[in-house]
């Protein structure tokens, strides 16, 4: 009983090391490989090659196949090239494999003392995170030793030899096996270095050991379509396609299984290199023979997965990603773009305030004020998935970014509340009053509404973008406006003491709607604050100091 329990404790050590290595490194590298990838579908041959060496690094190709399929869902890139990445991250994942077959006893306590120290010592930094890679291959090496170690007293058990004699030579059974292992641990290159290690040890055989292998291949596939069963149907092409190349790769490398496991034997010196050898070859295989019909299969799931009609629906959470949080990095870009999304609402929302004023549009205010609610749903929405993304495996680019997106929904979600309240004004003191501004009063609202509708956009592209010029060109226009608010407010109180009877009627609104409009453009100009504050272009008072001492203090 204490053999298997350290087995069970080994199994899990591998899984565990597979995990931190896998996201670690996309804490150091993730914007990176995200860049990398997104430069790689020129063609198909730099398309397989950027999903090797993405994958060699991150050691998942499940990790490699979230960030392409998001690549898809938001029209960045085309089915056929992402599939032909994610053929590279197969053969990325099984060179891994053959790295970690060889002995790298010694190389484990270097690892891990070497990572310790970093992270310990250097937590929050570069050099934290790097260490905590370490610390993860450490422990890999280390696993896989301690599986060693846990199989060997368990093969002299005549119990479990005599388990093994009585396995059915199934290969269906050995997959379907593999392939709910694989699911399990979320982890394909830990179960076929668990197989390899078993299979040298004796306690499996190696023609049900090279079962297990396609098997953890097509759990690999599975795995990729459960973590992105919740996504768009754009997102969920890639691992579709993906697993309908490893399950054609399956049945064609079934009925020849017997011949590959001879010429192993022939060429390969030992069982665990056998294994070993017969995954990467599998994957290479794949990727040779099907590396022509990534367009085919491309349409295929195009078809089968057609992007959702647009309807009503489409103002619901469209961009947040569930299966992107294991991807801090496409996490937040997730978030970023259902901001932008509800930064369209609000748009909609505040261009249509003006047709209501002009036309006394009552169905129309009455439409605009519901959208509030899918502005506040979208707000506690983002809200919601930002407290998802563990803050301590964000950089810290990426930190500020997770501020700057929570500022910015907070400001549209106000912005939608306040353009609510100017509606319902509007219908209850003009609209059914019938009452209407005067040709001047009108004219100043139309010229601060189109002035507000410019710095919308601009706090839209300064939140995208986050250049300092058009930052400071936002917060420039919030005196502005102030000024011209002071303005026109006094112009109408000019206007009212010529007795202007349109004027006398609508003033109270008239007021309430320019300090409301001077509010809403306070809002758009907080967006730049989080952008001047990270490039040092703020200072910490606006009042001078000189002319504050000359002022008379009261008693």
């Amino acid at each position: 009983m204490l053999h298997l329990l350290n087995l069970l404790a080994a199994i899990s050590l591998l899984v565990w090391g597979t995990h931190i290595v896998r996201t670690g490194v996309l804490r150091v590298f993730g914007e990176n490989l995200r860049q990398v990838l997104s430069k790689s579908f020129s063609n198909r041959a730099s398309a397989v090659l950027a999903g090797l060496g993405v994958t060699t690094v991150v050691q998942s190709s499940t990790a490699t196949c979230l960030i392409v399929a998001s690549f898809v869902g938001k029209g960045l890139v085309a089915t056929a090239p992402a599939l032909a990445v994610m053929l590279g991250a197969d053969m990325g994942s099984a060179v891994m494999t053959v790295v970690f077959s060889f002995d790298l006893s010694w190389l484990s306590p270097l690892l891990i003392l070497v990572g310790v120290v970093m992270f310990v010592s250097q937590q929050n930094s570069g050099a934290g995170r790097i260490g905590r890679v370490l610390i993860g291959l450490g422990l890999i090496t280390l696993a896989l030793q301690l599986i060693v170690g846990a199989t060997r007293p368990l093969t002299e058990s005549p119990a479990v030899r005599a388990l093994l004699v009585a396995l059915p030579s199934d290969v269906m059974l050995d997959m379907v096996v593999g392939a709910t292992l694989a699911v399990l641990s979320y982890s394909s290159l830990a179960i076929v270095l668990l197989v390899a290690t078993l299979a040298a040890g004796g306690m499996v055989p190696s023609s049900v050991a090279l079962g297990l292998v396609l098997g953890a291949n097509l759990g690999s596939g599975l795995l990729a379509l459960l973590a992105t069963a919740q996504a768009s149907p754009q997102i969920r092409r890639i691992p579709l396609g993906n697993l309908l190349f490893k399950a054609a790769g399956a049945l064609i490398a079934m009925p020849l299984l017997p011949q590959a496991h001879v010429l192993l034997q022939q060429y390969v010196a030992t069982v665990h290199q056998q294994v070993v050898v017969f995954h990467l070859g599998f994957n290479i295989a794949i990727a040779l023979l099907f590396i022509a019909f990534t367009g085919l299969v491309a349409r295929v799931v195009d078809r089968w997965l057609p992007p959702p009609a647009v309807g009503a629906g489409t103002q619901r959470p469209r961009h947040l990603d569930p299966s992107a949080l294991a991807t801090p990095s496409l996490a937040i870009s997730c978030a970023a773009r259902e901001a932008l999304h509800q930064a369209d609402v609000v748009e909609t929302m505040l261009r249509g305030i003006l047709p209501v004023i002009r036309h006394n549009d009552l169905v129309l205010a009455e439409q605009l004020r519901h959208m509030d609610d899918t502005v506040d749903e979208l707000y506690s929405a983002i809200k919601f998935y930002l407290t998802q993304i563990s803050r301590e495996a964000l950089s810290e680019r990426e930190g500020r970014r997770w501020t700057d997106i929570v500022s910015f929904t907070i400001n549209m979600e106000q912005i939608g509340d306040i353009i609510e309240r100017v509606l319902q004004d509007v219908e209850d003191k003009k609209i059914r009053k019938n009452r209407s501004f005067s040709d001047a009063g009108m004219a100043e609202i139309c010229q601060l509404h189109e002035r507000l509708m410019a710095n919308l956009r601009l706090g839209m592209s300064v939140f995208l973008d986050g250049h300092v010029r058009d930052a400071k060109k936002l917060l420039e226009e919030k005196a502005r406006f102030r000024d011209l608010e002071h303005e026109y407010a006094a112009s109408h109180i000019a206007r009212l003491r010529d007795n202007t009877a349109q004027s006398i009627e609508t003033s109270s609104l008239h007021l309430d709607l320019l300090s409301d409009l001077k509010r809403i453009n306070s809002h758009l100009c907080s967006i730049a604050y989080p952008i001047l504050e990270s490039a040092g272009a703020l200072s910490k008072t606006r009042i001078r100091h000189s002319q504050l001492a000359a002022l008379p203090l009261d008693e």
